[in-house]
């Protein structure tokens, strides 16, 4: 029984505002050294999926010069190996794909191989690290048309916030199913992660899209469990779970990593998360600098003061700077003196000396990329 991917990497992208207006949400970067894409892609390596296909929109130029080779990944074999999938590879979309249904068929040249029977499909905003092949033979254990990976709503605390699938289940079964709503008590919430027949994949996909029909959530999966035709089964996942949905959750759950629960369940040694392979020295401390509670990629020259901030490569900070609360992304130079506080600093930004950025973790700055401040 062999097991395919599939990787949605434009759906979210408005939810996540300037920092994905020249780039995917699954290229974001994450983590200090990471791309949200990493982790989805490591977690299908891991788990002995090699044949993945990405399904791309637009501004996908920074995600493709990421994967590269897709070599980092173990996944530039000779028989099985990483596809990008553009809008209208099927050569019959009438206009760009409004939800994952959509995309899917795009996707059909890829989905049509016979050599695989089972789809793993997975959106690029939800951060675990996971072993797939549990899930899959979960799949086939109940006999269920799909299966839905989902995590408990008490895991994350997350009952205000509404979610695009909610569940409920009993003996590994789906009982209730809802779209677009907050979880309530003893529900579980989807983490954007299906696994499917390929064979009723394709089915599904050709006859949705005779139809008319575009999501994958609400068109087909509330649809026919509504009518009765939909055996879901839930399989549920009980580790750590980041949603990085929104600019506030973005924001969040990179803070979250100074948590060591969140970081050993992100990071584990028998699975690995990888990552683009870069050639740079290690970080410089000068002196006189301060430097506490922080995830500080490697290529980075610091003379300020620093604390509980990310940086990624190649970052210079200057003389009596103080940033606290920030993300900082590659390239980005903050001047001396700057004042920084709750700010995500986009890539090869400036920060001009004496500069003074202040928000909330709430409402942080967010300053685009390659500007001057």
């Amino acid at each position: 029984m062999k097991t395919m991917g599939i990787i949605f990497s434009n759906i979210y992208d408005s939810s996540l505002g300037e920092l994905t207006n020249h780039r995917t949400v699954a290229s974001l970067p994450f983590g200090g050294r990471y791309r949200q894409i990493d982790f989805v892609l490591s977690n299908m390596s891991n788990s002995s999926i090699y044949n993945i296909g990405i399904i791309t929109k637009h501004n996908y130029r920074s995600l493709m010069d990421h994967l590269g080779s897709a070599s980092d990944w173990d996944l530039n074999r000779k028989n099985e190996n990483l596809a990008i999938i553009p809008p209208f590879a099927s050569g019959n979309m009438h206009g760009m794909y409004k939800g994952k249904l959509e995309a899917l068929y795009s996707a059909l040249g890829f989905l049509d191989n016979p050599n695989y029977d089972y789809v793993v499909v997975s959106d690029s905003t939800v951060l675990c690290n996971i072993d797939y092949r549990d899930a899959v033979d979960t799949h086939i254990k109940s006999g269920a048309d799909v299966t839905i990976i989902a995590n408990s709503s008490s895991v994350e605390n997350e009952k205000n916030r509404k979610h695009p699938l909610i569940v409920k289940a009993k003996k590994g079964l789906a009982t209730e199913l809802i779209i677009d709503a907050a979880a309530s008590k003893g529900s579980l919430i989807g983490m954007g992660m299906f696994v499917f027949s390929r064979k009723l994949l394709v089915e599904v996909v050709e006859d949705s899209y005779k139809k008319g029909f575009v999501h994958l959530e609400r068109d087909f999966i509330q649809k026919r469990f509504n009518e009765g035709k939909l055996k879901i089964g839930i399989y549920e996942f009980k580790d750590v779970v980041l949603r990085n949905e929104n600019i506030n959750t973005y924001f969040s759950n990179n803070m979250k990593l100074f948590e060591e629960n969140v970081r050993k369940g992100l990071f584990k040694k028998e699975r690995p998360i990888y990552t683009k392979i870069r050639d740079e020295a290690p970080t410089d401390y000068r002196e006189g600098s301060l430097v506490s509670n922080c995830i500080v990629a490697d290529g980075c020259v610091i003379s300020g003061n620093v604390s509980d901030s990310v940086l990624f490569r190649s970052v210079k900070v200057k003389e009596g700077a103080n940033i606290k609360n920030c993300i900082v992304m590659q390239g980005t130079t903050i001047g001396k003196n700057a004042q920084l506080d709750c700010v995500i600093l986009d890539k090869n930004v400036t920060v001009s000396d004496g500069a003074v950025l202040k928000g909330t973790p709430e409402h942080c700055v967010i300053i685009r990329k390659g500007e001057i401040v």
